[in-house]
Formats: C-alpha cells, sequence, structure tokens
C-alpha cells in the first residue's frame, strides 16, 4: 500500500514536537555534536523521494513506510558512522535522537528487512549484483611502478572506445538511475541553487579514481570435476560470490587489491569539494577508460550541465581525449604522463619540448607571445631577443624581432592545448585538480566507504552515493547559520 507521504515542514514540526517530548526535561543531554546532526537533516529536504519512488509501490498490501523517512535514516546512518544496518536497527531502538531525526517515533522503528526492502527499490535491477555469477576468472593486471600511473592497454582503445560510444544514439539505462534521480533533484540541484557547484553553464570538472577493497581475496566455488581428477589448476567456470569485482592494481599503496574502481566526478569550483558523478567500476579498469565512460554517462544525463573545463591527472594523458575534449570545445587541462615525454620534431628545424614549447637551434625555449583563438595557434619568438634587439651571434632569421614559430592545436592537441602548461593560468587552474583526491578521502576515510562489508554492487553502490549525499548536506551545514537550540527546547 502507498505510504503516507509528509511535507519538509511537516517533519521539522515533528522533530521539534518529539524533541521538547524527549529531552526538554533534562533527563536526556545533548552534546556539540548532537545539535550538528539536527541541524543537518532539519535543513535538509527529502519530501520528493517519494515521487521519484512511486512506481516501486503497490496499491495494496499493508501500507509500506514513508520513503523520504527511510533514506533520511540511512543518511543519518552515514552520519554518524554506523556500517552495519543490524547494528544501526539496535541504534534506532535505543537512541531516541536517532529515530526522531529520521522521523520515526521511538517506539515504532522500522526492522533491518524494512530496509532492505527500501534499498530494492532504488535498484532498477533484478540481481543484486550486474554480471552473472557463473563465469570464468578474470587476468590479473601487470604490476604497476609505485607512484607511476599505468599506460593504457593497447595506443587505441580509448580512441575506439569513444568511437564506439558516440555511436550509441540512445541513452543506455543503468541500474543505479534512481539513485542518481535521487541525487540530482534533491541533492546536486539545491547545491547548484546555493552557487555552491560554481556556475553549471560554465563547469570546470576533475575527475579521478579510487580503489575500493571489498575482500581479502576472491571468494568462488568450482562447478568442475577437474580436481576429482588430479588437475589442480584448471580454466573452467566457477561461481563467485562478488562477480562485479576482480583484482587491481593500486599503485599508491604498492599492491594488488579485489574489489572496485571508484571514479568520481567533482565541481573543481566548489569550495567544499562537491561530487557530482560517482561511479563504481571494476578494479581492473585505467583512469581513462573510467573517464570516457563516465563523462558520456554524465553529459547523457545532465544536459543542462555544461562543461567549460576539465581537470584530469597524467593517467588521462590519451590524445584520443584530447581530440574529444576539442570536438566538445572544452578547454583541456591534463598533466603530462611521464612514460610518453621527451623533445621531438616539429617542423622545419624545431623540435617540441616536452611541455609543449618550441626549442631554437641553441636549445633554448623559444618565449611565449600568447594564444590566437580565433586561429587556434600560439605564437612563440626568438628568446634572445631583448627590447626588440636581437642578441643571439648565430641568428636564425633576418627579422628584427627574430624567428617566430606557430603551434597549431589541431595539430597535436595533447602538446599544444589553448592554455600552456607552463602559464599563470594553468598553474593557478590545475591546482584545483587536488579537489578528487580531498573528495575521495571524505568518501574513504570520514565517511568509511570500505568499512561495511557489503558482497553486492546494490549495496556498494547505494552506499557510494549516501557518502556523496552527505557531503552535500555538509556543504549546506556549514553555509547555514541556524541556531536550532534555543529555538527548539525553549519553553
Amino acid at each position: 500500500m502507498l505510504p503516507s507521504v509528509r511535507s519538509h515542514q511537516q517533519y521539522q514540526s515533528f522533530v521539534e514536537r518529539q524533541l521538547r517530548l524527549h529531552y526538554s526535561n533534562g533527563s536526556l543531554l545533548f552534546i556539540a555534536k548532537d545539535w550538528c546532526l539536527v541541524t543537518k537533516f532539519w535543513i535538509t529536504d527529502l519530501s520528493g523521494t517519494f515521487d521519484t519512488l512511486r512506481s516501486s509501490y503497490s496499491h495494496r498490501g499493508p501500507e509500506a513506510v514513508d520513503p523520504a523517512d527511510m533514506l533520511r535514516s540511512y543518511l543519518l546512518m552515514l552520519e554518524v558512522g554506523q556500517p552495519s544496518i543490524t547494528e544501526w536497527v539496535n541504534d534506532l531502538r535505543r537512541c531516541p535522537l536517532y529515530a526522531i531525526l529520521s522521523g520515526f517515533e521511538y517506539d515504532q522503528t522500522p526492522g533491518v528487512g524494512t530496509f532492505y526492502d527500501f534499498f530494492r527499490r532504488l535498484w532498477a535491477h533484478d540481481s543484486p549484483n550486474l554480471a552473472p555469477r557463473r563465469r570464468l576468472s578474470r587476468k590479473k593486471p601487470e604490476r604497476g611502478k609505485k607512484g607511476e600511473k599505468a599506460p593504457t592497454t593497447t595506443p587505441n582503445r580509448i580512441a575506439k572506445l569513444i568511437t564506439q560510444l558516440q555511436k550509441r544514439t540512445v541513452m543506455q539505462p543503468q541500474s543505479f538511475d534512481t539513485l542518481l534521480c535521487l541525487f540530482q533533484q534533491q541533492f546536486l540541484s539545491v547545491s547548484a541553487s546555493y552557487g555552491l557547484l560554481g556556475d553549471v553553464h560554465t563547469l570546470s570538472i576533475a575527475g579521478d579514481g579510487m580503489p575500493v577493497q571489498t575482500a581479502a581475496q576472491i571468494r568462488s566455488k568450482r562447478l568442475c570435476s577437474c580436481r576429482e581428477q588430479g588437475i589442480t589448476q584448471c580454466s573452467c567456470h566457477r561461481k563467485f560470490s562478488q562477480p562485479d569485482c576482480d583484482i587491481g592494481w593500486d599503485s599508491n599503496r604498492n599492491r594488488f587489491f579485489f574489489g572496485y574502481h571508484l571514479y568520481s566526478f567533482v565541481a573543481a569550483d566548489s569550495p567544499y569539494d562537491l561530487p557530482i558523478y560517482p561511479r563504481l567500476q571494476r578494479a581492473s579498469r585505467h583512469d581513462a577508460t573510467s573517464w570516457v565512460v563516465s563523462a558520456h554517462e554524465f553529459t547523457a544525463r545532465f544536459p543542462e550541465y555544461t562543461w567549460d573545463r576539465v581537470l584530469l591527472d597524467a593517467a588521462h594523458d590519451a590524445m584520443a581525449i584530447y581530440e574529444y575534449l576539442q570536438s566538445q570545445q572544452i578547454t583541456p587541462f591534463i598533466d603530462l604522463n611521464q612514460r610518453n615525454t621527451g623533445n621531438k620534431k616539429y617542423k622545419d628545424d624545431i623540435t617540441i619540448s616536452r611541455v609543449g614549447v618550441p626549442i631554437c637551434k641553441k636549445g633554448l625555449e623559444m618565449k611565449d607571445r600568447g594564444y590566437d583563438s580565433t586561429r587556434a595557434r600560439r605564437k612563440y619568438h626568438c628568446p634572445l631577443v631583448v627590447k626588440g634587439v636581437v642578441t643571439c651571434d648565430t641568428p636564425c632569421s633576418d627579422s628584427p624581432y627574430g624567428r617566430c614559430v606557430h603551434t597549431y592545436t589541431k595539430d597535436n592537441p595533447r602538446l599544444f592545448p589553448p592554455v600552456a602548461r607552463q602559464s599563470d593560468e594553468w598553474v593557478n587552474v590545475y591546482k584545483r585538480r587536488t579537489t578528487c583526491e580531498r573528495s575521495n578521502k571524505r568518501t574513504r576515510e570520514d565517511y568509511h566507504l570500505e568499512a561495511a562489508k557489503h558482497r553486492s554492487t546494490m549495496m556498494s553502490t547505494i552506499r557510494v552515493y549516501g557518502i556523496a549525499m552527505c557531503q552535500h548536506i555538509d556543504a549546506w551545514y556549514q553555509e547555514s547559520n541556524l541556531d536550532l537550540k534555543r529555538m527548539l527546547l525553549s519553553a
């Protein structure tokens, strides 16, 4: 049966009434952290949750719990750092404050099954995992070097993937579309209205991946009789408990891990490092591949968000990505991969340094004279010209200004981007790329992403999006100046 839905103002009235009932007599006391939680959920309007989930509820049967209360309770669980649904149900029955902020009567809190029934409504797939449990073992990736970005497996892999995705005219549905819709309508749009994402019509987006370990080792069950025949190592099909996970290489920790690869888009102009599109991938997937997939999905689902600049690390240093961004009129700010650097010949007797600056016959980098956006080219001139006078003893041009060289973006968008890598503009913009690392740190350490022992992609995805929602709630709290203590508990 459809739930009884209330507005956000009705929820606030409920919280005020219940807090005065349970806490105003002094038998139960608040600490500073409690008031922080009260304020966060007082300003968070989740009343539109049922409208998004309406089709998943039946008109028959017992009355369902308001999905806004279920979502609010789950976000509160993440805020207090409780990784277990079972323990959270016990906390709701033990602590009146948690039940009240969730929107429940203290003695009428939901059970574990009610929470998992709600989670299934957020997942548009018959199975909690996307891949079939019966499959072959995946190949283990090559071991990388500590602190170095791994190259893509084949030179043309990224280009082929971009071409393949661009041929798809119809947006492919995803199992997490309901979650994404809730995230966009009740969190992204609110943060955008507050100006916490920057200008959505000229977005600066930073992207980065993060390993997510779910188990110490692969868990699978043999389906063949090879062991009985004395064959200990076989390539037969097996039944895996986590079919969407595989082995990846963590270059930061210098070890292999089993789990997922979380790739996130973060608003680079946000003062609070707010995520705008988190996406779980297989652990073995490369950052560049994850970016291509996420960019295609994000632009298809959020056409109202216009990209202006993209900030990426050296793992995304692939020519196909530069060409794609150039075709979309997006300015790239991508660090160069040290594996693909070195002086290269450009035209005639001109060579190019590792950062795309022409080098004269003397072996000196030429001076930048600016970028002509109408012709998409950058002008360089002789480095030994001082106040209009050539001081070189062997000048290579009769011009009083010395020799000039133009580099065209169309010739090599990787080495000749619209914004030169050594310019002040590049440094000022690219330093915001670390917003991804700060956002990932909050996801992993502050909200303990890996603490929950989930064994399904459904629950792992719900946890990722729940943490992203909490990050937006934290930003709203920082922007608010409410003093609820006197208002709610005053006589």
